[in-house]
């Protein structure tokens, strides 16, 4: 297992995340105990020793579940991070019961990694809000010894990020960031690791196969990828990728089952980075995936001067090619959609056309808008 350096701490460079355990008949609120027990011991005997989970996983039961799978191993022995669920706007004034509440659960009476979870421009406003006394409350926990390292994750965009920063930078040590191949480009997260450079952040990767997406490429992806690597998978070139970014201290997987945990352990045995001739096979994938059912905007904004309503058409757009690339499980485009008033939503277009007639790119906009508006049951 190959460690990273954290504050003094050896940290193993993959984390096993708590978000999709093993269930029982496909309900994500049934933990199968038994193969997450089994899965956690072959963890701590492969060296894996930093653990995530959160108040919401499993329908509130991967605290609980995790808890028990680590109990029987010495407190000392791995690293607990867990997370204040701020995505649900009706928590923001239940800190320290929630907290309280997620020390019983787990069975620590410390948190070595805790987060403020999910910074997006849904709850930007209330997180920053001090009337809340989030931060107050957790900045005296940790001061009490029961929060040893204090961060943040975030799905919004980089200007959400900046302003938590701008606000709460000092006190944070780390921050998780939705970080992969397809969205170094596509989600900009190139540009979210230089901002979190910037404070001299370390870098926590979620999503490194994209929930499962990169591990289920098309034959033709495959075999590009395979010729330049033959000995390795899509999923372990999804490590790869990550193994490159200087930035980057822990990548977390939410592994499934035991042969998941089997593969993943055994890239991170080794630290194999891409050459920049594979950096640039990887390229050509992910340009193309992204170009499939997406539409081609530049975000030239020709659209926007000429829109009656005064539509914000380069991000409607973005956040359609969002959806379209992730699919109906995507929360990110309707989680933004939903922060956006009723004359700005997609459903506000009346289909002049006024702006399809000046994009260069001549996209159907009125159409697509129209099509996102529907899928999203606006």
């Amino acid at each position: 297992m190959i460690y990273r350096d954290f504050k003094g701490l050896k940290l193993s460079a993959l984390g096993l995340g708590a978000m999709r355990l093993p269930v029982i008949d496909g309900d994500d609120a049934q933990i199968d105990e038994t193969a997450t027990q089994q899965m956690v011991d072959y963890a701590m005997e492969q060296g894996i020793n930093y653990y995530d989970t959160a108040w919401g996983y499993h329908n509130g039961n991967s605290e609980l579940a995790l808890g028990r799978a680590l109990a029987k191993h010495p407190r000392e022995s791995f690293y607990l991070a867990t997370k204040f669920p701020g995505y649900d706007l009706a928590n923001m004034d239940k800190a320290e019961e929630i907290f309280e509440h997620q020390l019983e659960k787990t069975g620590v009476d410390y948190f070595d990694f805790y987060l403020i979870h999910n910074v997006c421009e849904m709850n930007i406003d209330e997180y920053l809000n001090p009337a809340h006394g989030i931060m107050d409350y957790l900045l005296a926990q940790k001061e009490a010894g029961r929060i040893r390292h204090l961060g943040f994750s975030a799905h919004g965009a980089i200007p959400v990020m900046e302003r938590f920063l701008e606000a709460y930078g000092e006190h944070m040590e780390f921050c998780q960031i939705q970080l992969n191949w397809l969205d170094w480009e596509f989600q900009d997260a190139k540009g979210k690791v230089e901002l979190l450079k910037k404070w001299n952040l370390p870098v926590w990767v979620m999503e490194p196969v994209r929930g499962g997406k990169l591990a289920n490429l098309s034959d033709e992806a495959v075999a590009k990828l395979t010729a330049a690597r033959p000995d390795e998978t899509p999923v372990a070139w999804s490590f790869r990728f990550i193994q490159g970014i200087p930035e980057v201290v822990m990548t977390l997987s939410g592994m499934s089952n035991f042969e998941q945990l089997k593969e993943n352990i055994a890239t991170f045995a080794e630290d194999k980075p891409l050459s920049e001739a594979e950096l640039a096979t990887l390229k050509e994938v992910a340009d193309a995936m992204a170009a499939e059912g997406t539409v081609p905007c530049t975000a030239c904004h020709y659209c926007t001067s000429h829109c009656p309503m005064g539509l914000d058409i380069p991000q409607l757009l973005a956040m359609y090619n969002q959806y379209k690339l992730t699919g109906k499980g995507d929360f990110i485009s309707s989680m933004m959609i939903s922060t956006l008033p009723d004359d700005k939503k997609p459903s506000a277009c009346i289909g002049c056309g006024s702006c399809a007639a000046v994009c260069p790119q001549q996209i159907d906009i009125p159409g697509t808008l129209a099509e996102f508006a529907e899928a999203l049951g606006l």
